[in-house]
């Protein structure tokens, strides 16, 4: 599952005026919008928010099967984030896994209260690293792909530049990551005045073999994730959705259809105190809030 999610994580009205794309190189767009969201990413991580996780299998007719919706309070816990399930088919959890859910994270947060000085280094040096795939894909995208801007438009209130993707020719692949781009296609709408990705949509065009041939992610399979500026200039993710169909191993077929939402981004009060069950701090406040306002 984590493949189809990283890859998900990878996968992540055009008003044109025929003078202006003339003059803009849409290579050049793309590689500005990487170089913006290096200068976001190490702000951006330091947001607390709500992510709604919406998992459903499906059949060969592509009907579901199953489906399972959790909600998560991300918060970061000295230094680190911690997730937290507070919802579970968008409703408030039952008291007994509630209190269990607060006894997790009150032990979580002890244990790191009482670290060494070198297990806390280690652990706060590998929260401000960026994944490898991620930095690889980010690396790689603008030399991986032939560009072509389609046009211009708004989106979400955004002026932006749409951009087409096709895999580039002749490219050799620099990391692992890189190989996966030789399978996809994409699209990407650009923020004119921040540079930053608004929406980026992927979608398999040739099937993707991962780990020996045990996992092939079909083509068809696509992603969508889409960002939002919550001020500042500080761009998060909102929403991302994935389709997948992919064989595991010889005779298991997993379709799946995710969708994940982000909401009420803040910034982080670190170090915080551990309240009871009911509440800690005016983060669970609102979260209370939240569950009951959406809750029967």
């Amino acid at each position: 599952m984590k493949t189809l999610s990283d890859l998900g994580v990878i996968l992540l009205g055009v008003a044109s005026t025929p003078a202006l794309l003339g003059q803009v190189d849409a290579r050049e767009i793309i590689r500005n919008a990487v170089a913006a969201d290096e200068r976001n990413w190490s702000v951006a991580r330091s947001y607390e928010f709500l992510q709604r996780v919406e998992l459903r299998r499906l059949d060969a007719e592509g009907k579901a099967k199953s489906s399972d919706v959790r909600t998560y309070d991300v918060t970061l816990q000295e230094g680190t984030p911690y997730r937290q399930l507070v919802q579970r088919g968008d409703r408030a959890l039952p008291p007994a896994e509630a209190r269990k859910e607060q006894g997790s994270l009150a032990r979580s947060f002890a244990e790191r209260r009482k670290e060494t000085s070198a297990v806390r280094a280690r652990r706060l040096s590998a929260f401000e690293r960026r994944p490898d795939w991620e930095r690889e894909a980010w690396h790689e995208l603008p030399d991986a792909f032939a560009f072509r801007l389609a046009g211009e438009g708004i989106l979400d209130g955004h002026h932006v530049f749409i951009i087409d993707a096709m895999p580039r020719a002749g490219y050799q692949p620099r990391s692992l990551t890189g190989r996966l781009f030789r399978s996809l296609r994409g699209r990407f709408w650009v923020d004119q005045q921040d540079h930053q990705m608004v929406k980026v949509e992927a979608e398999v065009i040739d099937t993707i073999s991962v780990g020996f041939f045990l996992v092939r992610v079909a083509q068809g399979s696509r992603a969508t994730v889409e960002f939002t500026c919550i001020g500042g200039g500080v761009w998060v993710p909102e929403r991302l959705e994935v389709f997948a169909s992919a064989r595991l191993g010889l005779l298991q077929t997993l379709r799946i259809e995710q969708r994940v939402q982000y909401s009420q981004y803040s910034a982080s009060v670190d170090a915080r105190t551990i309240y009871p069950a009911e509440g800690r701090d005016t983060g669970s406040a609102a979260l209370n809030r939240f569950a009951k306002a959406i809750s029967p």
